[in-house]
């Protein structure tokens, strides 16, 4: 067999061999984060080092988390209260028959597929609704995204990140039709500026019965997972901006997207000055 050949190269001044340092053609391909790096506005230092909460982990709440992870998030907190069902597998990646049969909690399912995904990803899970943890919970993380279904869970995430001055990103779908708001306080307007009457008809529904049970039945609405896949990217996107301390490059209202007509725009929301958070005393 031929012995390989050594490559040298003569140091004049010293009058000595050394060996030549040879660069591989793949070598940038062993950082996992090389592309990442190469977007100039993106810290994944700070992005790594940055504590998120993420509430909700249905349709918007599966994407949200693999997104998370493979931008480099690594620190997750997630809370959901619900259960697997069989209704959800069509658009969520982490859900299995099997889970549904087995009626597993979601947040425990989801903590434990996106730790697989990355071993060095820790991740908190939590099976309560978000108003029932403690007044310091929300405070502990830099970001907290929405993944909600419902208004009352929206608008406790928006007062105590607002009060706490952390950014609050919210997501939601309708069909086809998507959006993505981004709460900066105390520069941006907040969720509850933008709520209408409808809005709080829905809440006086739903907490018109006494005790803990809810009387109120809230039919099921169309869901479609190119949607979700669209506005969870970009909140992600916009969590990673702001982590970044790019807020100049961030949404300032609120993202709308309607995959009927292959629309998105950015739609300004005024701050009401009768909101509850935005009160000068």
């Amino acid at each position: 067999m031929a012995k390989k050949k050594q490559t040298k190269m003569v140091d004049i001044k010293k009058g000595k061999s050394e060996k030549t340092v040879v660069l591989r053609a793949d070598r940038l391909n062993e950082d996992k984060w090389d592309r990442t790096k190469r977007i100039e506005f993106l810290d994944i230092e700070k992005i790594q080092k940055a504590k998120v909460l993420m509430v909700g982990v249905g349709a918007i709440g599966n994407e949200v988390a693999k997104n998370l992870i493979l931008e480099g998030f690594r620190h997750i907190s997630i809370i959901d209260m619900d259960y697997i069902v069989r209704s959800n597998l069509n658009r969520c990646l982490f859900f299995t028959d099997l889970d549904a049969d087995k009626k597993r909690l979601k947040a425990e399912v989801v903590a434990e597929k996106m730790m697989q995904m990355d071993p060095e990803v820790k991740v908190d899970f939590y099976t309560k609704k978000i108003e029932e943890m403690p007044e310091d919970f929300i405070p502990s993380h830099d970001v907290v995204l929405g993944c909600l279904d419902n208004v009352g869970a929206r608008l406790h995430l928006n007062a105590h990140s607002y009060y706490n001055k952390i950014p609050y990103i919210d997501a939601a779908t309708l069909g086809l039709v998507g959006k993505v708001q981004v709460v900066i306080p105390p520069e941006t307007s907040c969720l509850e500026c933008g709520m209408n009457k409808t809005h709080m008809k829905i809440m006086e529904k739903r907490f018109s019965c006494t005790g803990t049970d809810i009387t109120f039945f809230e039919q099921k609405m169309a869901a479609e997972i190119t949607t979700t896949a669209v506005v969870s990217a970009i909140q992600v996107r916009e969590a990673a901006k702001l982590i970044s301390g790019k807020q100049d490059k961030a949404i300032r209202n609120m993202f709308y997207y309607d995959g009927r007509t292959n629309v998105a725009d950015e739609l300004e929301i005024e701050l009401n000055p009768d909101c509850p958070h935005h009160v000068v005393e």
